[in-house]
């Protein structure tokens, strides 16, 4: 039997932990899952683009457990009633292949996206910050929020987007949260006097929401809207007067704010920085720029560590997802005996 966790579980699972305890503890697991980063099997995610949007596979395994998320990205969704992201999970024994874990991953890998950019935010932003801009109010931004809180005591948010009823539906879930919001009329209010900055915009093109002059020394500027080809959310510019971070350069080169740059610009994967491989921040004035497409490793964390949380719990379910017949080479043996006698 795989264990299945479905929408409605999901979600009252996440209800009865709250978003902030399980984004603290997925980044505990994350950052003990890109400790040990050299153990993983890494590839950029399988793709398949249309003029609709993406659909990806991204697998990947630490020889003991292979897990795989699909998920697609189709920016015009919203307008026609549907997410702009939707996925789902499974983890596998790598030592018989058997599924052994299943989830729905649209609401887990807001969580993920979250906890991926305050770990790094924790690593690279100064210890000091407190208020973060928020360019985009979509599906991401309260996740984001609460992880930024969660991470580094984040208290103030500078918001703006092109959508006035994002914006409101952004503050209506936030007030009653506790955070302190100002809604700016464009995206160089909103980043005057922040420490952090987070660019989450979804159209797929590449659009310049943030330009060079929009970036103060000390900025940590985590940039999560550019992900697939062609679709970018910074002024070049800004990531040659910065020190970049990637999670999977591969990948990114392919996808990320990097692929506007030539072959050869420097990045630093961040599993380096954990491991004291690389150096993260050095200075007060530096700028940090975390080009973040998401990478496999992060979802694999996320569903290892729901296997866990939920182990023993009323939020998951058996289902019977692997034919099991009682002699492993008589497959048939389980339905010849309803084929039609002659």
């Amino acid at each position: 039997m795989t264990r299945f966790v479905d929408v409605s579980n999901m979600i009252r699972w996440v209800r009865s932990q709250g978003p902030e305890t399980i984004i603290k503890d997925l980044i505990q697991y994350m950052e003990e899952d890109f400790r040990r980063w050299a153990r993983f099997d890494k590839t950029p995610r399988v793709a398949s683009h249309t003029p609709y949007g993406v659909i990806e596979l991204m697998p990947t395994s630490d020889h003991e457990t292979y897990g795989f998320k699909y998920v697609n990205g189709h920016p015009s969704n919203p307008t026609r009633g549907y997410q702009t992201v939707t996925a789902f999970g499974v983890l596998a024994d790598v030592h018989n292949g058997y599924p052994t874990f299943l989830a729905e991953m649209t609401i887990l890998t807001a969580l993920r996206t979250a906890a991926t950019s305050a770990m790094v935010a924790k690593a690279l932003a100064r210890p000091d910050s407190r208020v973060m801009a928020m360019i985009g109010t979509g599906s991401q931004a309260e996740f984001q929020a609460l992880a930024m809180r969660t991470a580094l005591g984040v208290a103030k948010l500078q918001v703006w987007d092109t959508d006035a009823a994002a914006v409101n539906k952004f503050i209506r879930n936030m007030v009653p949260l506790g955070f302190e919001i100002d809604f700016a009329s464009s995206a160089l209010e909103a980043v005057q006097g922040a420490d952090i900055i987070t660019t989450c915009t979804a159209d797929k093109t590449q659009a310049t929401i943030l330009s060079i002059q929009h970036i103060a020394p000390g900025i940590h500027l985590n940039a999560i809207g550019g992900d697939c080809p062609g679709k970018t959310e910074l002024d070049p510019s800004i990531l040659e007067i910065g020190d970049v971070f990637v999670e999977y350069e591969s990948q990114t080169r392919i996808e990320g704010e990097i692929q506007q740059m030539p072959a050869d610009f420097a990045v630093t994967e961040f599993w380096k920085v954990l491991l004291g491989a690389a150096p993260g921040r050095t200075s007060e004035d530096q700028i940090t720029i975390f080009d973040s497409v998401g990478f496999a490793v992060e979802d694999f964390s996320a569903l290892r560590y729901v296997r866990d949380a939920v182990d023993g719990s009323e939020f998951f379910e058996d289902i019977d997802l692997v034919a099991n017949p009682d002699d492993p080479k008589d497959l048939f043996g389980l339905v010849g005996a309803l084929s039609p006698v002659g």
